[in-house]
């Protein structure tokens, strides 16, 4: 378990980046402490630190998955994330057409506006041509 908690903490970082993690541990209480660990042995530590997805490729999946849902808060954190991952603004919008036809118009229009305020602050993907300078 603290091998998987291990490679879980590191790759979070790796994805979420270290500001991220250490405000979520500095927030951390006794009330979500094991939810916190969970999250990181299970969704860090065993999904993510597979072998059959590239980082890029769960992030994909992961923002698709959150858009889908409605999980607005964590589809922005997980946009954030996507310049650390090695996906791109046309990944992004790609994956943001599948989400209209699969999982509705509202539900992809919602995060279009989300992810067009990520890109202005800044934050999130970089386009393809961005990467490869």
């Amino acid at each position: 378990m603290k091998e998987r908690f291990d490679q879980g903490m590191a790759t979070r970082r790796s994805v979420l980046g270290d500001a991220h993690v250490d405000r979520a541990e500095e927030r951390k209480t006794d009330f979500d402490a094991d939810f916190q660990r969970l999250i990181t042995e299970m969704a860090w530590g065993s999904v993510w630190t597979r072998p059959g997805f590239t980082k890029r490729e769960r992030s994909i999946v992961t923002v698709t998955l959150l858009a889908a849902l409605g999980h607005h808060d964590e589809f922005a954190m997980h946009v954030r994330a996507m310049r650390r991952t090695g996906a791109t603004m046309e990944d992004l919008q790609e994956l943001l057409l599948h989400v209209a036809i699969y999982a509705g118009v509202p539900a992809a229009n919602t995060c279009i506006a989300i992810a067009k305020q990520i890109l202005a602050e800044g934050e999130g993907p970089q386009a393809r041509e961005e990467q490869d300078t």
